[in-house]
């Protein structure tokens, strides 16, 4: 007698890939009388210095071929770690490079495709790359804020005019935001939510950034603006900097540790009020990975339920009526590419709110092999626990509707 057949998985759907802008971008968007004083790129010789996630350039003679955004007084190369698929793993370092040294498909959307279907990737929501930065703080933090604006709009209707369209639903847009003034951020949602967009960026900690926590209310309207809207608010590690950080560590150290920094931004969440007062507001938090988060719940509701004193937790029953771990499971989601230690602790974080990523094009990313990878690393897991995290969780956090398939 014959075995029944295995189901079939779904092919992924990533909710954290990146985009690395083409060199036109600005000088085609932006007005002509300003055109001159936005991002340009300039092919040049010389070193890059990642800075702990402060990118910059040295020009030397006997340097490296690099294209190289020149910016608000800045000079930030492209670099081969935010450009690495399809280069082996051995050969991956900090090295500043060229438009032609990376995959077309890092910055063209018609190649893209093409190697998300290689790689078994349906749908993917891009974050900026390292040039723009991940919630977009190269121009929230620019000296002159009109331009500023004019130039998050300009990546904003790249986005949708270029990067997304064609792509039947497949590249999915994520925006970002002018941070410095809450009014034009929220102006920005509406106008994005109008556009088709699925989600924005925002700091994982914007106080780190010389921004308002997120406890002060100054962002509430933004954060309401994306409730209503059904805006996802997306979190990427690295948008608040690495604190914790030694400045002569070792580059293996944030490496290792930058997860930890959502370990920060999920407490925060979990006790701002916010999520009580904003029920449909929903959150993720790009490669957070998943084995801390059981710890972090279980305190958190210890602490909510056991040491509310005034002037020692200031935990409010009625601003927080529901414990922690309600709020992380109606409203966050988490996303992972490599966490065998937290898959096995899935029970306690809940199929629901878990997201495997790609990560495509960067070091971490196992392109061409996304899908095998993904099978694989979930194979302990039930058909059902498996396509979730894989697929169908993204698709509906996202609303993701794929009308026709490449090559289909």
């Amino acid at each position: 007698m014959s075995s029944a057949p295995t189901p079939t998985l779904p092919r992924l759907v990533s909710p954290d890939d990146h985009v690395q802008v083409p060199a036109h971008v600005w000088r085609d968007r932006l007005p002509v009388a300003v055109r001159d004083d936005g991002p340009t790129i300039k092919r040049l010789r010389g070193a890059a210095d990642l800075g702990k996630g402060d990118i910059s350039f040295v020009e030397r003679e006997d340097g490296r071929l690099a294209d190289v955004w020149h910016y608000d007084g800045k000079r930030i190369p492209l670099v081969r770690i935010a450009a690495a698929a399809g280069i082996d793993r051995g050969e991956i370092d900090g090295r500043p490079v060229t438009y032609d040294d990376m995959l077309k498909s890092c910055y063209d959307p018609v190649a893209r495709l093409s190697d998300m279907d290689t790689a078994g990737i349906e749908a993917s929501v891009c974050y900026p790359n390292m040039f723009v930065r991940f919630c977009g703080q190269t121009f929230s933090l620019a000296e002159d804020k009109a331009l500023a604006l004019l130039c998050i709009k300009a990546y904003n209707d790249f986005i949708v005019d270029e990067w997304c369209a064609g792509s039947n639903g497949r590249l999915v847009p994520m925006g970002i935001v002018p941070l410095w003034d809450p009014v034009l951020a929220v102006a920005e949602v509406e106008r994005l939510a109008g556009l088709g967009f699925r989600s924005i960026t925002f700091s994982e900690a914007p106080h780190l950034l010389g921004l308002p926590s997120i406890f002060s209310g100054h962002w509430d309207d933004l954060f309401a603006a994306c409730a209503a809207n059904e805006i996802v608010l997306s979190m990427h590690i690295g948008t608040g900097g690495f604190p914790m950080l030694a400045k002569d560590s070792l580059g293996a150290v944030p490496n290792v540790m930058a997860s930890f920094n959502a370990g920060y931004t999920l407490t925060d969440w979990l006790f701002s009020g916010l999520l009580e007062r904003l029920p449909d507001l929903k959150l993720v938090l790009a490669e957070s990975q998943l084995a801390w988060i059981p710890y972090v719940l279980s305190r958190a509701d210890f602490v909510w339920s056991e040491m509310r004193g005034v002037g020692f937790t200031d935990v409010s029953t009625s601003a927080l009526p529901n414990p922690p771990s309600f709020y992380f499971d109606r409203n966050i989601w988490c996303t992972f590419f490599r966490d065998p230690v937290g898959l096995t602790l899935l029970e306690h974080i809940g199929v629901d709110n878990v997201l495997y990523e790609t990560d495509f094009p960067h070091s971490d990313s196992s392109w061409p092999t996304c899908y095998d990878t993904a099978v694989e690393m979930t194979s302990g897991l039930g058909h059902e626990a498996q396509a979730k995290i894989m697929a169908d969780n993204a698709r509906a956090l996202f609303r993701i509707d794929v009308t026709a398939s490449a090559g289909s």
